[in-house]
């Protein structure tokens, strides 16, 4: 059988900071973030079956990355985990979505974090092809399953 891909588009806004960085982006700033999940699988043939001829159901890959990643995740401020030793605890006191990574929170390690996070929740018969992670219109980070 044929393996097919399918995408679903997504689209939040966050802000982060760069600890250390050598530029603008060491500053807190915000992105309007699109997110492309894309999965492959083989479609499913039972005639009659309300799935017949899907890969998965967008609406499933849509239920699935809204909850465990838009919604987490939208209008949060994203920083390395370091700032907590930088800045007052007073301050993060004052935001609700303070999100704090073990890592530099670039749109290439984002990438690659919500890729872990999927790669254990999608159906059996589906995996993770890739992700795409546009921080501007004309800037993406990608995670694809062929290169690791």
């Amino acid at each position: 059988m044929v393996k097919i891909l399918i995408t679903k588009r997504f689209f939040f806004e966050s802000a982060h900071a760069l600890l250390g960085y050598d530029g603008k982006c060491k500053n807190i700033h915000g992105h309007s973030y699109i997110l492309e999940v894309t999965v492959s699988g083989e479609p499913l043939v039972r005639p009659n079956h309300p799935k017949d001829g899907m890969v998965m159901d967008f609406g499933d890959l849509s239920s699935l990355v809204k909850e465990h990643i838009i919604d987490v995740y939208d209008h949060s401020l994203f920083l390395n985990e370091k700032h907590r030793e930088q800045i007052p605890e007073e301050l993060f006191k004052q935001f609700e979505r303070v999100i704090f990574f073990p890592f530099q929170p670039t749109s290439e390690n984002l990438v690659e974090y919500f890729s872990n996070i999927l790669l254990k929740l999608l159906p059996d018969g589906v995996a993770l092809y890739s992700i795409r992670l546009y921080e501007t219109p004309t800037s993406f980070a990608e995670w694809r399953s062929d290169l690791i």
